[in-house]
Parts: C-alpha cells; sequence; structure tokens
C-alpha cells in the first residue's frame, strides 16, 4: 500500500474515497461556521459544545446498541444531547446572572463528568473511546456520510438564508437589537448550528480536535480581510486544501489524520501571522512610521 500513489489508492479504495469526502464535507462546514465563531468569539462556546458531544455519545450508548452509537440514530441522540447543552448554556448566561464563560465551565464539566460516569457504569462497553475522542475518519460509512450531508445542507442552508441577519448580530449585536431582529433567537440558532455541526464532525477529527476546526480557519481568514463574505471564501480554502493535505500526510506517513489535519492548520495560523506581520512592518517603514 505504501509502494501505491495516494490518488491510485483514492480511485481502489472506497474508504478513503469516503474519507476524503467526508473530511471535505466537515472543512466546509466548519470552516463557514469558524468566521462567525471567530468574529462572535464563541471559540470556548465550541469548545464546551464540542466536548458535550461526548457525553451525548455515552447518552447515546444507553439507548442503541453500541456497534450503531455512531449511526443515524445514535448521532441524532448526540445531537439532541449537544443542543440541549448549547441552549442550556445560552440560558444560564443570558438569565442566570452568571458570565458566559462561567456557564461554559459548569456545563463543560458537567458534561465530561457525566460522560465518565456513563461509560465508566456500562460493564459491557465495546465502543472505542479513543475514535469518539480523537475521531476515526478512515472508518467513516455510507450512513455517517449521509449523516454529514444532511447537517451540512441544514447548516449552510441556514447561514445562507440568514446571512444578513447573522452579520448584523454578529458584528454589533446590541444595534441589531435596536434595529428590530431577534438577536435571542439568532444567538440560539448560531448555538444550535454549532451542536449540529460539531456532530458531524466527530466521526472526521473526534470531540477533542474539532474545536480547532471552528477556530483556526476563521482566525486565518480574518487576518486576511475585512469582508465577512471573503472571509468565508479564505476559510473554506483553508480548511479544505488542510484536509486534503491531511489525508495525504496521513496516508503517507500512517499517522493520525485528524490530529495531522489540525496541525497544518495552526502551521498555516503562524505562516498566515508572520507574513502579515512582515508586510506590516514593511509597509509602516515605508510610510516612515517606524
Amino acid at each position: 500500500m505504501d509502494e501505491q500513489s495516494f490518488f491510485s489508492a483514492l480511485a481502489e479504495f472506497a474508504f478513503l474515497r469516503r474519507a476524503m469526502l467526508a473530511g471535505l464535507l466537515v472543512g466546509v462546514v466548519c470552516s463557514t461556521l469558524s468566521c462567525f465563531v471567530v468574529l462572535r468569539r464563541m471559540a470556548f462556546i465550541g469548545q464546551g459544545i464540542s466536548h458535550s458531544a461526548f457525553a451525548g455519545a455515552a447518552v447515546a450508548l444507553l439507548i442503541v446498541p453500541a456497534a450503531e452509537v455512531n449511526g443515524p440514530l445514535g448521532s441524532l441522540i448526540t445531537a439532541a444531547f449537544c443542543v440541549l447543552v448549547a441552549v442550556l448554556i445560552g440560558l444560564v448566561s443570558r438569565r442566570g446572572g452568571i458570565s458566559e464563560d462561567s456557564a461554559i465551565g459548569i456545563l463543560f464539566a458537567a458534561s465530561m463528568a457525566l460522560a465518565i460516569v456513563l461509560v465508566s457504569a456500562r460493564r459491557i462497553y465495546t465502543v472505542d473511546i479513543m475514535s469518539l475522542l480523537f475521531g476515526s475518519i478512515l472508518s467513516v460509512s455510507r450512513g455517517d456520510l449521509l449523516v454529514m450531508a444532511v447537517v451540512g445542507v441544514a447548516v449552510l442552508l441556514s447561514v445562507a438564508l440568514l446571512f444578513k441577519e447573522l452579520l448584523f448580530y454578529t458584528f454589533d449585536e446590541e444595534m441589531a437589537q435596536v434595529a428590530g431582529l431577534p438577536t435571542a433567537g439568532l444567538h440560539y440558532l448560531l448555538l444550535t448550528l454549532l451542536a449540529l455541526t460539531i456532530v458531524g464532525a466527530m466521526k472526521v477529527v473526534g470531540v477533542v480536535l474539532v474545536s480547532a476546526f471552528l477556530v483556526i480557519p476563521g482566525a486565518v481568514a480574518r487576518d486576511l480581510t475585512d469582508k465577512m463574505s471573503v472571509m468565508i471564501i479564505w476559510s473554506v480554502v483553508v480548511g479544505l486544501l488542510s484536509t486534503m493535505l491531511g489525508l495525504y500526510l496521513s496516508y503517507r506517513l500512517e499517522l493520525p489524520s485528524g490530529a495531522l489535519i489540525v496541525l497544518l492548520q495552526v502551521a498555516v495560523f503562524f505562516a498566515v501571522k508572520l507574513i502579515v506581520a512582515l508586510l506590516t512592518h514593511r509597509r509602516r517603514l515605508a510610510a516612515g512610521v517606524e
């Protein structure tokens, strides 16, 4: 297998094609939402919801057979749990008299504790916990792809239909409220879209690394442009290229694909930071500011 070219293997092995398609789907959806996450400074929320997916999977284990926990029904249960946690974060932070960070920290810890208790109490537990935590893109099935496709279409369609409203809310929530937009509804909608996206991406990169997919592409794009539509395009480009290159390196080096994709995104982030800093310094020198 090592001696074959990556593209020959891609043409020959169905599991590799499914992995590539799953990676591209997750890359597009996560990168699109990543711009809103970065601009709204919701990175910690994404991390909190992503870890609640672990508890959601543990709850699913109580209801469906272990082999089907990553199937459509298991994913639906996990998604419902994540949406519940996302809504609770919104309710507690907006009406509970505590900061959003505190609400996330409490529910994050509660979710992980619940997951540990449920997993430990399950005497016949058989699902590979590592695949839930770090993903297993090479084992993506047709059913997983169907779940990802449905989630991806729903998320992207929601963003496209409400783009102007979400954009207004993202940049200035108070002005959006004054203008008559249902900012609370938009907030909960964004949290719900994040929860659904995390569940769709969980099989590809796992609950630990999915938060990186929801932050890094948008952070890279933020350094390249101030225009939201262009920012989304740059974010998607970063997400897609890092996913394809990560899968290629994973195949060649026999290393975990999810971790490689995230490391590539981090490398791109710092490379862009460095280039932007050098260009800014050069322009300031040319203008005689320094």
